[in-house]
């Protein structure tokens, strides 16, 4: 089996990881449970580039499960955990391609060996396996039925793929699905973030001014817990309605040059690319710090920040701190990437286990209705949202109401009225 990891002797360390956080997945271990005795996966050979934690361990051991044969890859340099990477090749059999802190030559190359095993399904998480399938290796194209996107970042490029006519197989959406953006992106992008600049900082949020640029939903996630936290959140947006939504829900909201004047610590999760640039950091104070959260590096300028600086040096794990040339110093995370994964374990598994049911049961539905996809971006099924959550809340031992037929009728009907 062909494989890379950094360490293959973390492997024991690694599966403790990982069960702990299986502890937490119950969604999963239903949907597990189920593709053990069905086999709904039987032969299919699935290609995955994903963050590679102990959630993705746990829905690669239950893809493995439902009859797949799964080889994992990570979807950012820095995301991945080495010892999950030695318990999923020693312990499981998959093979992966992952080392924290790879250059961008061995990460391609670990999508390339992925992409050798000639799947016939994909998992992506930011769409770099999609781009590499249809700009180097178009001739695997033909055998794809289908994929799946994980993050926003992915889907914006799905997207515009699909709208340029250049998209050459059915891609889900798993960001779209409610069970995904509303409680991943929200409270797992939110908690974490702020777990990860605490993790590379050891920060003091109370009393400090937060600027986060971007008020979707890991926008509002992030803004939340940093306000919980005790601290200033200031929102920087360009859509008028996210910051009509940012002001009524208790923000300071202004332009993101006025903000950086202002602020102590700077979140990016935009998806954008150049949010943080050299005329922010011309206008920040001596001890700022700059994460993102967004999934590529994209957001903060770093160009344009070491050409700024007349020295730089690492001071803490995931620290660089740049020193201007006016002798102001700031602060960069994490090297600029998702700072919830370089500096912290990213989401919790609670929420993963959402998340990562949709991906389950997305690919189960792309292996039992491929001939009836058309090449384009498809939101998850209404019925498998519905499902997911009411798996999540039966595992929480929360019940709810249901309709009665009379209330059924009165919403079906348009005659009834005052």
């Amino acid at each position: 089996m062909r494989y890379d990891c950094k360490d293959l002797n973390l492997a024991d360390a690694g599966r403790n990881r990982i069960e702990w956080a299986w502890e937490s997945m119950p969604v999963c271990r239903i949907i597990r449970a189920r593709f053990e005795k069905e086999k709904p996966l039987e032969g299919v050979r699935i290609a995955a580039c994903l963050h590679v934690t102990t959630e993705t361990a746990n829905l690669a051991a239950a893809l493995k499960a439902g009859g797949a044969e799964v080889a994992l890859c990570a979807s950012n340099p820095l995301s991945t955990q080495d010892d999950v990477v030695a318990s999923l090749v020693r312990h499981e059999g998959i093979p992966t391609f992952a080392v924290k802190g790879e250059d961008g030559d061995r990460y391609y190359s670990h999508i390339k060996a992925v992409l050798d095993t000639k799947p016939v399904v994909t998992m992506d998480d930011g769409a770099d396996l999609v781009s590499m399938l249809h700009k180097d290796r178009r001739e695997l194209l033909a055998a794809i039925r289908g994929g799946t996107e994980e993050t926003t970042t992915g889907v914006i490029r799905l997207r515009s793929m699909e709208r340029s006519g250049v998209l050459a197989y059915p891609v889900i959406a798993i960001n779209d699905a409610e069970t995904k953006h509303l409680f991943d992106n929200r409270y797992g992008t939110g908690q974490s973030t702020i777990d990860g600049i605490l993790r590379a900082t050891n920060m003091l949020f109370a009393g400090s001014r937060v600027v986060v640029f971007g008020y979707g939903w890991c926008g509002r996630g992030t803004a939340t817990r940093a306000k919980g936290m005790g601290a200033n959140v200031i929102v920087c947006e360009v859509d008028p309605l996210k910051a009509l939504e940012a002001v009524m829900d208790g923000y300071t909201v202004m332009p993101s040059l006025d903000a950086a004047a202002v602020g102590d610590v700077f979140v990016t999760v935009t998806g954008d690319t150049s949010i943080i640039r050299a005329e922010h950091f011309e206008r920040m104070k001596n001890g700022a710090i700059v994460a993102n959260s967004g999934h590529f590096n994209v957001e903060i300028d770093i160009p344009a920040l070491a050409e700024m600086a007349a020295e730089k040096r690492s001071v803490r794990e995931s620290v660089v701190q740049y020193v201007l040339k006016d002798g102001r110093k700031i602060n960069l995370l994490g090297e600029g990437r998702l700072i919830n994964l370089a500096a912290a374990e990213g989401h919790p598994a609670m929420v993963m286990d959402m998340s990562f049911a949709d991906q389950l049961l997305s690919v189960e539905h792309i292996v039992a209705d491929a001939a009836k996809l058309e090449k384009k971006v498809y939101a998850v099924p209404r019925e498998i949202d519905a499902m997911v959550a009411s798996l999540k809340l039966a595992t929480m031992g929360v019940r709810i109401d249901e309709l009665t037929d009379k209330q059924k009728r009165y919403l079906a009907s348009w005659e009834e009225g005052t």
